[in-house]
């Protein structure tokens, strides 16, 4: 049974990438033939067809290898403005590539073509086409976050006392095996236990446990008055936060940590008490908010990346851990989500939130990913556009002849050393999520 779960988890991520993709080049396909550019071909995946049907002047089908998808457009590069052959490029292996791609693309205009192709579109509307794909991810990624949050709710601390530290230890410091002869925490000394609601805090009402946190943090020292309920009961005592090293939670209600990997501390009171948890939904003006909050998230770590790959690299090659807060490849997600899936003591319905959030994530990363100034992501095609855009307008301000568009093929060299580098991380990605996984659960 364990085996089917953990299947049916790696599947049902798959599938929803799988789809994922497909509605991002939908995201490109549908502005294009808005704008009447003619779309020969709309593809999932790369190399060999295994399926395809054409309707009307596009083709549409699925190719072999899962790694993506592509949307084929006529005119993606401008031919010789004065007699509309195809743009030479000077010699070389990388020119030489360039002009082969400018005449493949030249070969599918027809003389029909002539208003059709993408390279005359106004800059707005390349920028929309390049931008609906990764809009599209985005937009999954507010649905999946709103069934989240408003289907399943999230997990929020609660006012219910879930364990009771015996004893005081410095944060980071291993536990005692022996707990005769330890100090104990405040709470241990104040009789507290496992199930304790915590109702009352030096006369304020306890309703939210971050809260109730942070007026623990400025008691240290001092001796207030407790209440809390057990079995139905109200029972008061009087308990005094010992001042020691706590970890700095930050906005995103995780511990901070420096450049290192280590936990930023700072001096506060502390009782020795962790709250229960509880799915609680979540409003609809919670989503944008908490997809807003991913989205920072991600693009920390995209812009980390370098940084994190060294990281991932020497882990898959030494005895050091993954970071768990590290990038991961669709091999790891998969792991994941069957693990995720397999865990028969955790309900159901926290399962699936579990692999909705997976999915939700995927796509917020595709849009922060795509989103990249570089070739042959989307971002760089949008850059190419914005760099014609202000390239036309500075000769319109200076009143000289109109460029005309820009020659995005002259960015083919560095596309494909970036595809290059993007194959290598994805390659090296994989093999660390094989022998290295990351243990996200402990």
């Amino acid at each position: 049974m364990t085996v089917l779960l953990f299947i049916g988890g790696v599947l049902f991520v798959a599938v929803g990438i799988a789809l994922s993709i497909a509605l991002h080049e939908v995201g490109h396909l549908l502005p294009a033939k808005l704008f009447k550019v003619r779309v020969t071909r709309y593809m999932i995946g790369f190399g060999p067809t295994v399926w395809s049907r054409k309707k009307g002047e596009t083709e549409y089908g699925i190719k072999a290898i899962p790694a993506g998808g592509y949307v084929a457009m006529v005119g993606m590069y401008p031919p010789n403005p004065t007699d509309g052959s195809v743009r030479p490029s000077s010699t070389g292996m990388f020119q030489t590539l360039a002009t082969e791609a400018r005449s493949a693309a030249h070969e599918e205009v027809g003389p029909e073509d002539a208003n059709r192709v993408f390279y005359k579109l106004p800059v707005w509307k390349k920028i929309i086409i390049m931008l609906g794909g990764p809009v599209m991810n985005l937009l999954i990624g507010v649905v999946l976050m709103g069934v989240l949050l408003m289907g399943f709710g999230m997990a929020q601390a609660t006012t219910t006392v879930s364990e009771v530290n015996a004893c005081q230890v410095a944060y980071g410091e291993p536990v005692p095996t022996d707990l005769s002869n330890c100090t104990k925490t405040p709470a241990a000394a104040a009789g507290l236990k496992p199930g304790d609601v915590i109702t009352s805090f030096d006369g304020k009402d306890v309703t939210d446990w971050a809260a109730f946190t942070e007026q623990v943090r400025a008691s240290a020292g001092k001796t207030v008055p407790l209440v809390y309920e057990r079995a139905g009961q109200s029972i008061s005592t009087t308990i005094t936060p010992v001042l020691t090293a706590r970890p700095v939670i930050g906005s995103n209600g995780q511990a901070e940590v420096d450049a290192s990997g280590t936990a930023v501390t700072v001096q506060a009171g502390f009782l020795g008490v962790g709250p229960t948890s509880a799915m609680v939904r979540q409003p609809a003006s919670s989503v944008l908010p908490t997809v807003g909050e991913n989205i920072v998230q991600i693009g920390g770590v995209v812009f980390q990346l370098p940084q994190k790959l060294v990281g991932v690299a020497q882990a898959a090659f030494s005895a050091e851990p993954r970071d768990p807060n590290g990038p991961i490849s669709v091999v790891g997600v998969g792991r994941v989500a069957g693990e995720v899936a397999a865990m028969e003591q955790i309900p159901v319905s926290s399962r699936v939130a579990t692999l909705i959030s997976l999915l939700a994530g995927v796509n917020l990363a595709l849009f922060v990913f795509n989103l990249i100034p570089l070739l042959p992501l989307d971002g760089g095609h949008v850059l190419g556009a914005l760099y014609e855009g202000v390239r036309r307008f500075a000769a319109k301000v200076f009143k000289r002849k109109d460029p005309g568009p820009f020659d995005i093929a002259k960015l083919l060299p560095v596309t494909y050393v970036a595809a290059v580098v993007l194959i290598g991380m994805g390659a090296l990605l994989i093999y660390a999520d094989i022998v290295k996984p990351v243990n996200i659960f402990g």
